[in-house]
């Protein structure tokens, strides 16, 4: 067994980690709220302008051209900054439902996660989703409403509804101040202050004033149509919500709620205090074999995402890893366990705001580049020799299925390397039939589209897609080979291999599925499997 050791150090350095994804539904505001949290980290100076399609400027989390075009976020994006003395790693994750599949890649690799809600609109169908994710690793999480500065809904009704819909307790952090036109800040209920800004659509706001106690004259003065509204409010939900604690939160039964509006400035530093005081550091982490503490001196982790051609001129792939303990120096090697050698990481990057910079001295809770040239999947797990393996990222049985074939059969070469990249990085799941033919799973259709894009944009080539006749797939595992080989003969024209050799049955109907499945009593049919595992027997294998 291995000698674990532990540095006082590097637990310093550690505790002033914060890792944590941004979850919503599409449209609340979320590319908003991020823009706004590196703006106050000083990561940047400017916001960009995420909703008009046409503007010059965008979010500097979009960086897919069909991101910048639609106003929408579709791919992961990690940007790193400091702020009172915190290195925060902030995960924007896509908050189309499309897309679910790389959020859920990044709820694995983060600590905690702020959830954006449509003051408007309320919860809403991913909203629920995401936290179901959340739930299944207790992951805390801070709550913030947006969009107070419109018409909207009343706060207690929305909080009424995250209780209800969502299951969990609510506890108010914050207080609007009017909403709409008349919207003028956020009152903070456990400082009993209201720290008011100059509403800002793009630069940050200098221009702050400190209104101490909701008794304070100054408050009449600043709001003569609102203050005595507010001080019956808070009275209100001061003597029927549940008050702020700590472990309920870090237990992931108990959510902070802060309201305000990212687009002018308003609740959103609260938001990133609340970050560094609440928020945990990176914690400890199974990898099978035992719990990873973040302070142990030998550096692990594991790939959450692969992303190609971020930079297209270099036609790169970078693997995001999650560090899980340990720290990374430049040229160190690392062994594989998947592939089972060693592989030195020469010149692994930070990913800031709006550029990338090699990683000199990255720690547990931290997120790195390391270029890939395919000896890496998502789910791989890095050690410094020990045998581990950090679990729990699945993939999902697709529901939509399409054919591929290139335009033009002289790039048929471009199109199989374009869908294995493509296939590797989770943007979309590839299998390969009996014939040889490529079909593409998705959960959404919008996953097509942008498969599409970035095959003509990155890779040259024009596809035609055709829907297949394919209700579900799901992967297999057999008792034994006379099993395996019945059902592979019997099978024969629904059989295909996903990208790492596993065998899949594509069902072309609910019926013919529930029939296989009835004939074939012992043979395990899965909606799940883990990335990156190739199944044997039973092995890895969720149901």
């Amino acid at each position: 067994m291995a000698i674990i050791k532990c540095n006082k150090e590097l637990a310093s350095e550690v505790a002033h980690r914060r890792t944590f994804a941004i979850i919503s539904h599409p449209d609340a505001g979320k590319t908003t709220l991020t823009e706004k949290l590196l703006m106050y980290g000083g990561a940047i100076q400017e916001a960009g302008a995420v909703k008009a399609r046409r503007a010059t400027r965008h979010a500097t989390s979009d960086w897919l051209e069909i991101e910048k075009q639609r106003g929408i976020s579709v791919s992961s994006s990690v940007m790193q900054f400091e702020y009172q003395g915190h290195i925060i790693n902030l995960l924007d994750t896509p908050g189309h439902q499309d897309f679910s599949e790389d959020t859920y890649r990044v709820l694995t690799a983060v600590d905690a996660a702020v959830m954006v809600i449509d003051a408007a609109k309320g919860v809403e169908a991913q909203t629920i989703k995401l936290l179901e994710v959340c739930r299944l690793r207790d992951t805390p999480i801070i709550t913030f409403v947006n969009k107070f500065d419109r018409e909207v809904r009343g706060p207690l009704e929305i909080l009424e509804e995250i209780e209800s819909t969502l299951k969990i307790d609510c506890a108010p952090v914050s207080w609007p101040i009017g909403m709409g036109k008349s919207f003028r800040g956020v009152f903070d209920l456990l400082t009993d202050r209201l720290l008011r800004f100059s509403g800002g659509k793009e630069k940050q706001s200098k221009d702050t004033e400190v209104v101490q106690g909701l008794d304070n004259v100054r408050l009449d003065e600043l709001f003569p149509d609102e203050a005595e509204v507010l001080r019956e409010e808070v009275d209100l939900i001061r003597g029927a919500s549940s008050p702020f604690d700590l472990e309920l939160f870090l237990a992931g039964m108990q959510t902070p709620v802060f309201f305000g509006s990212g687009i002018n400035n308003f609740g959103v530093q609260e938001v990133l205090r609340a970050l560094l005081d609440w928020a945990p550091k990176p914690q400890s982490r199974d990898a099978t074999e035992r719990n990873v503490e973040p302070n142990e001196t030998s550096l692990t982790g594991f790939v959450f995402k692969i992303q190609a051609n971020m930079d297209p001129k270099h036609r790169d792939r970078i693997a995001f890893f999650r560090i899980c303990s340990g720290k990374y120096t430049p040229g160190m090697k690392l062994h594989h366990l998947r592939l089972g050698r060693e592989m030195r990481i020469a010149n692994a990057q930070t990913f800031m705001a709006n550029a990338r910079k090699s990683s000199e001295d990255a720690v547990a809770g931290d997120i790195i580049g390391i270029h890939n040239h395919g000896q890496l999947q998502i789910g791989d797990t890095l050690t410094e020799g020990e045998q581990l393996s950090f679990r729990g990222i699945p993939y999902f049985a697709p529901e939509l299925f399409v054919s591929a074939r290139p335009e033009d059969p002289l790039k048929a070469k471009q199109l199989q390397k374009g869908l294995k990249e493509l296939g590797e990085e989770g943007a979309v799941q590839v299998f390969t039939n009996n014939l040889g033919r490529k079909l593409l799973g998705a959960v959404g259709r919008l996953q097509f589209e942008i498969v599409a894009h970035r095959l003509k944009g990155e890779y040259n080539v024009e596809a035609a897609y055709t829907p297949a006749e394919i209700h579900t797939a799901r992967w297999l595992s057999f008792p034994d080979e006379i099993t395996r080989n019945e059902f592979m003969k019997r099978e024969s024209a629904s059989m295909a291999e996903d990208v790492d050799g596993n065998p899949v049955y594509l069902a072309p109907s609910r019926y013919k599925l529930q029939i296989t499945q009835e004939r074939f009593a012992k043979v395990g049919f899965h909606t799940t499997r883990e990335h990156g595992e190739v199944l044997d027997g039973a092995k890895g294998i969720y149901s």
